[in-house]
């Protein structure tokens, strides 16, 4: 039987979950990660109440971007301001915002002026220091642990999300049917308000800029990407991975429906196997730790593609079911291992503008992605679509392998330094 008389000390967690100052922010992360889950359903429903009946899905579909894609452009003009920031001050600046806009949805309600464009310019407001304020949360592990436990903690931030998206879902449902979803967003403005001041109260004051980053250009992060070939391949993979996905989105509900003749209920039953095989794999990537970090990205990369095959072959869903909670597995530990190179490869001075940088370009992958299914699906149809991510994906991955192999043995034609060096990251 093996030996769990160490447990919980042995696992790669407990440094996390028990450092002073993390533990400490922990729950507040949970809290707010609750709230966002909360208004994936409940961003939309209160769009749908407040848009003329005639303009629901236009409406629907700016609430939806409005909640997410400013974030680009927050990367870019506060970048001088936001450069050489702490990652406590990041992320707690985040939160404020988020609090604050999303706070005046339902005080405008109360005062009867919410209209669908002040609804939409608030969600917009609440998303400007979105990628500043992800950058400030994983630049935080990079001030606070050693690299070694950097993967577990990415890990456990991701995992609280991902929880938080199967959990929030059926919670918003239920308290729309309650009341107003109005009172739903506030609910998600009080959650960032307790992150906001976790932030505040349970991390040591930081003295403003660091004094190198004084005067440092609003796009500093995204040169510093361009010049480094490790961080431009990473950030060109992940662009490639999550756009490739994006069609999914449109192709699925559509190949289930129409050539499957399938319930929402079977929509329904992939998402979850989905979402679950994303737990288990964001629980499973803390104990990545020793593996290869760029091979193991990239060998993401090349099983989830594979894994999504048997869906766009169309396989009966007793086998394609399987395959695609096996997908969710395998995609939960990639945001975990990419940050983690970041991490590694990336000064903790520079590390909030690059990472603010990469999630400014790869929050406009999926949507993108997404915009290009509906034209794909009417052109070769949903299961066709479905097969043609799936191995461009694969494909993907594969190149990624072959040019990290060609540059490893160019770096490296001899000597095991480079290589060591290469394979630990």
């Amino acid at each position: 039987m093996p030996d769990t008389s160490r447990f919980p000390r042995s696992s790669p967690y407990w440094p996390v979950v028990s450092h002073p100052q993390l533990r400490r922010v922990l729950p507040g992360l949970a809290v707010s990660a609750l709230g966002d889950g909360l208004a994936v359903v409940t961003v939309f429903w209160l769009a749908t109440q407040l848009a003329p009946h005639d303009q629901r899905g236009i409406w629907i579909a700016l609430a939806m971007a409005a909640y997410t894609l400013p974030s680009a452009a927050g990367t870019v003009v506060f970048g001088r301001l936001l450069r050489g920031r702490s990652g406590a001050q990041l992320a707690g600046w985040d939160a404020i915002l988020r609090a604050s806009a999303l706070g005046a949805i339902p005080l405008a309600y109360l005062a009867g002026v919410l209209t669908v464009w002040l609804y939409v310019l608030l969600l917009a407001a609440s998303a400007l220091l979105h990628s500043w304020g992800t950058a400030g949360r994983f630049t935080l592990i990079a001030e606070l642990l050693p690299p070694q436990h950097h993967l577990p903690a990415n890990a456990l931030l991701t995992t609280i999300a991902a929880s938080a998206t199967i959990v929030g879902p059926p919670l918003a449902g239920i308290l729309i049917g309650w009341v107003s979803p109005v009172w739903v967003i506030a609910v998600d403005a009080v959650t960032f308000a307790a992150l906001a001041l976790t932030y505040r109260f349970a991390l040591p004051v930081t003295d403003g800029v660091r004094r190198s980053e004084r005067g440092a250009s609003k796009t500093a992060g995204f040169a510093v990407i361009r010049h480094d070939p490790t961080l431009l391949g990473l950030l060109v993979l992940s662009l490639g991975f999550f756009f490739l996905f994006g069609p999914v989105y449109v192709a699925m509900p559509i190949h289930l429906t129409d050539d499957l003749h399938a319930s929402a209920t079977l929509l329904g039953a992939y998402y979850t196997a989905f979402g679950l095989g994303g737990l288990v794999g964001g629980v499973v990537a803390g104990h990545l730790r020793d593996w290869p970090l760029r091979a193991t990205t990239i060998g993401i990369v090349i099983g989830f593609g594979v894994a999504m095959l048997p869906l766009g072959l169309g396989a009966p869903a007793s086998l394609s079911l399987p395959a695609f909670a096996l997908a969710g597995v395998i995609w939960a530990p990639y945001r975990s291992t990419s940050m983690a190179l970041f991490q590694r490869s990336t000064s903790t001075t520079q590390l909030p503008a690059v990472l603010a940088a990469n999630g400014a370009i790869l929050v406009l992958a999926v949507p993108l992605g997404t915009m290009l299914g509906g034209p794909l699906v009417s052109a070769i149809g949903a299961r066709p679509t479905l097969l043609l991510c799936a191995a461009a994906i694969a494909a993907l991955g594969l190149a990624a392998g072959g040019i990290a192999i060609s540059l490893r043995s160019v770096r490296s034609p001899g000597g095991p330094t480079g290589t060591e060096v290469s394979a630990r990251r």
